[in-house]
């Protein structure tokens, strides 16, 4: 017997964005969507096509690029501009949807709308027949709906669906519910919104309490068939529901759930680290599905259990979600084509040039290493993703020499390709080497901002491992993230520092090109 289908509509691209510090170009949501396609998602919400112009080009690049039966997205307040700006965006999308929202609590309508309740389902119903002018999908979700009185959001549901709405969300928009009370809330909607069999029932629920993977289960239990949410959980404050926990839910438990997705269970690892990387934000150790220790046993116990049998302490294969072994396969002897099979096997298909480019990256790294593991590889190809989505007018590190003691005064010397192919060397004294680095960078690229966030990662274990590092400078209140890798992690640093700066001149020139 065939199971019921429950539709991912993933955020990450525009909730997801929300989160504090995120800031991403087009070309990165271009790649994420990509992926995001690659793993299975119905929906991909691209993005607020109304908030900024950034927004509204990935919108428009993501539909123009996407292919398969993916549907493409725009979040749209309940004003006709939102709405025409969401429409212009989706115009060559194959699937289109446009995603409408207004506040449904007492709280929000009376303080933040300053307007009345039937003012509000006015709004709703308008902007749900205005968007049918530019697609046949529509949703509708009334934000704050678990503070909302249940008669009002019966009655707005209703009105919605009646107007044409083919999908009714229900947020969680603050995180203020419990599971079985979310549940109950689905429950009584099939119930009392007489035209509800016309609209697929969606959930958007936050963490704030650490609910949202639970209530979006609860959910799915009492007739939700679309989740909401982003991958590793990103998302506003404390973030949304995490896709990947929701999937292997209903993947693992399908018996008892009833229901299934459309997704390719082996791209969740991919999507997650690909996720991590270009948003900056690392997965912590203990998460659930994508955590570093998710498959790891300290415990003898366990240990013993899972090498008689997996099935002791492991209710999911590593290799269902497409977890690496992170062994150790790889050196300076290693040829073309095992370093190709090789990253076919991580996931990664390369076009002649880009193997070309990977294979320079791979021995000049091989040079320095004695063995070369599969995290090695997905941060090299990580790397290469930032050397190909740079502008070709961007600021490069050529050379680098740094002095360093307990007896002297740190100081750099950079020397620094410019945009318009001119080499600059400057030198600097610091308080130690890379604060010497930044502040002969900051002598070349004159663009004044603050760092405001400095972290070092160890993509593996061992004296000669790679240093990854993050950082974010911030400029007139906007956030940019790079990322550097290098065994030497002040170059490693100097890497992260100028590619945050080429982020910021880039994304600000595009800004002052659109306005």
């Amino acid at each position: 017997m065939s199971q019921e289908k429950v539709l991912i509509f993933d955020t990450t691209l525009r909730d997801g964005e929300q989160s504090a510090g995120a800031g991403l170009t087009v070309t990165e949501k271009l790649e994420i969507a990509n992926q995001l396609n690659l793993l299975g998602v119905d929906i991909i919400e691209a993005g607020f096509a109304a908030s900024s112009e950034g927004d509204f080009d990935a919108v428009k690049k993501i539909s123009n690029s996407l292919s398969g039966t993916t549907k493409v997205a725009s979040l749209a307040r309940c004003n006709k501009e939102d709405i025409k700006k969401a429409g212009e965006a989706l115009e060559k999308a194959k699937n289109p949807r446009i995603h409408v929202f207004i506040s449904s609590s007492d709280v929000q309508i009376w303080h933040q709308l300053r307007k009345n309740p039937e003012e509000v389902l006015d709004m709703a119903v308008s902007s749900v027949e205005f968007a049918k002018q530019y697609c046949d999908d529509v949703e509708f979700s009334p934000m704050d709906a678990t503070r909302t009185d249940k008669e009002y959001l019966y009655k707005i549901l209703n009105a919605v669906i009646a107007a044409g709405a083919t999908t009714v969300n229900v947020p969680d928009t603050v995180g203020f519910a419990v599971p079985s009370e979310f549940g109950n809330l689905i429950k009584s909607i099939t119930r009392n919104v007489d035209n509800i069999a016309d609209a697929i029932i969606s959930v958007h629920c936050h963490n704030d309490l650490g609910n949202a993977s639970a209530n979006s289960i609860a959910a799915v239990q009492n007739g939700a068939r679309q989740i909401e949410g982003c991958i590793n959980g990103l998302g506003e404050r404390a973030g949304n529901a995490s896709l990947e926990e929701v999937i292997m839910n209903i993947e693992t438990r399908k018996q008892f759930l009833g229901v299934a997705t459309n997704i390719d269970t082996k791209q969740i690892y991919r999507t997650s680290k690909m996720v991590s990387d270009i948003f900056g934000f690392q997965v912590q150790a203990n998460k659930a599905i994508v955590g570093a220790n998710a498959f790891r046993h300290a415990s003898g116990i366990h240990q013993d259990g899972v090498i008689k049998n997996r099935d002791t302490f492991e209710i999911m294969d590593p290799k269902s979600i497409g977890w690496t072994n992170n062994s150790l396969v790889m050196g300076k002897l290693s040829g073309r084509a095992g370093l190709k099979s090789k990253l076919e096997e991580l996931g990664f298909k390369l076009s002649k040039e880009e193997l070309d480019s990977a294979f320079k990256s791979f021995k000049d790294l091989a040079d320095r290493k004695k063995i070369i593991t599969d995290a090695d590889l997905e941060n090299l190809m990580s790397t290469q993703r930032r050397i190909n989505n740079n502008d070709k007018d961007s600021y490069k590190l050529e050379e680098m020499h740094i002095s360093s003691g307990t007896t002297n005064i740190p100081s750099a010397t950079i020397i620094l390709s410019t945009p318009d192919g001119k080499k600059i060397k400057e030198n600097s004294t610091g308080t130690g080497p890379v604060d010497a680095v930044y502040k002969a960078i900051n002598k070349i690229v004159s663009s004044p901002s603050t760092l405001t966030e400095f972290k070092i990662d160890s993509v593996t274990k061992g004296i000669d491992a790679i240093g990854d590092v993050t950082v974010r400078v911030e400029k007139n209140k906007q956030g940019y993230l790079g990322r550097g890798a290098d065994t030497d992690i002040i170059i490693a640093s100097a890497k992260a520092y100028i590619n945050a700066l080429n982020r910021m001149i880039s994304m600000q020139q595009h800004d002052q090109n659109n306005n």
